[in-house]
């Protein structure tokens, strides 16, 4: 039988014996499958490191080169939210406030924006430079890190002061913390991008619709094909970026979730207090093995007068940042509104295009099914 079966059946290909011999060697060393495939190299390469343009608050600015975990770490993210920010995927602009951090997805412009220093990933792109070059100029003009004043009674007269008439071409509130600075020249950077993109597919389109409409070629139409899938692809664009800062003025917990520097300010303060309250028990503690025991006072009668005292103090605490964080949930609130009204306006002369387009579309429509009308008669 076996003699038949060799005779019947073809020779199998020498590489097909190699190879199940070479598999069967791997099997019997204990050798895993796959062997080929370096499924280490391609983990590691996720976790590569990263060239950082790092800017503190001073306006000084270095390019560091950090890892993916490290920076998970040092600014305190998860991994989906360093996605966000990789180059190798392709995200809608988003802005998201962390414990620690807010991260930036906003066009070329793709930062985590931290109370101390923003880190933004190095490319040569002219508006990453742009961003880099206004944050530093803003930065050393007005001294971000010794302006901010949370504390002070001045408020409503300097909320009174801001002018948003010349947006582009002034610098940041001098009463903002060093965060929202970073966050307002990202948004200028993405906002004055997707507007110049804006008025160049105006002045594209415009002139070429009214061509098509005195001459109706297959050149024509194709060219106006091409600018209507640009025109859905940039307007998807600004309206994500409008969608997302409508939705931050919308939620007062996000927007009190980005203001770093105050809860940077909170942490330190409160640790302070443990430290000092700490000393204060082993001075206490020092003093009554010292000093004779008194029969009018207790060690529980401390104990709850202490209590007492701590939880007035957190109730005082609680109600003062209350009032602040109202008061700068309205100057973050105030920044946002204005870019946009920026952005919104962008949107708005896409839209008009968008209208034309469909005018122009009809018009033709109209001229073909006279001439057809014409041609029947």
């Amino acid at each position: 039988m076996a003699d038949l079966k060799e005779r019947l059946l073809p020779p199998r290909p020498a590489s097909a014996i190699d190879l199940k011999e070479a598999s069967n060697r791997s099997y019997g060393h204990g050798r895993q499958p796959f062997q080929s495939m370096d499924v280490i190299g391609l983990k590691k390469r996720g976790q590569g490191l990263r060239s950082w343009i790092r800017v503190d608050t001073s306006g000084h600015s270095e390019i560091i080169e950090v890892d993916k975990f490290t920076m998970m770490r040092r600014c305190d993210l998860p991994a989906r939210d360093l996605r966000l920010l990789d180059p190798l995927f392709v995200y809608p602009s988003t802005i998201l406030g962390r414990e620690k951090a807010i991260v930036a997805n906003l066009e070329q412009i793709r930062c985590i924006i931290t109370a101390d220093e923003v880190l933004l990933l190095n490319s040569l792109d002219s508006y990453v430079l742009q961003y880099v070059v206004e944050l530093q100029r803003r930065l050393t003009t007005a001294g971000a890190g010794e302006v901010w004043q949370p504390e002070g009674a001045d408020l409503s007269s300097r909320r009174g002061s801001r002018n948003f008439d010349d947006l582009f071409g002034n610098t940041s509130p001098d009463y903002l913390p060093f965060e929202f600075r970073a966050l307002e020249v990202a948004l200028e950077t993405a906002c004055t991008f997707l507007d110049s993109q804006a008025a160049e597919l105006e002045i594209e389109a415009y002139p070429l619709l009214d061509e098509l409409t005195s001459k109706i070629s297959t050149l024509n139409l194709e060219r106006v094909r091409r600018l209507k899938s640009r025109l859905v692809a940039l307007t998807r664009r600004v309206q994500k970026v409008r969608d997302e800062i409508e939705q931050l003025m919308d939620d007062d917990g996000d927007m009190a979730e980005m203001y770093l520097t105050e809860k940077k300010r909170r942490v330190e303060s409160s640790y302070y207090i443990d430290q000092s309250s700490i000393g204060y028990r082993s001075n206490d503690v020092a003093q009554s093995l010292s000093a004779p025991v008194s029969p009018i006072s207790s060690p529980r009668d401390g104990r709850k007068l202490e209590k007492s005292l701590s939880i007035a103090r957190s109730r005082h605490e609680s109600m003062r940042s209350s009032e602040s964080s109202t008061d700068r949930i309205e100057e973050l609130e105030m920044l946002l509104e204005a870019y946009f009204v920026v952005i919104d306006n962008t949107l708005n002369k896409l839209t008009s295009l968008k209208e034309y387009i469909d005018d122009t579309e009809d018009f033709i429509n109209i001229q073909l099914e006279s001439k057809i009308l014409l041609i029947a008669v």
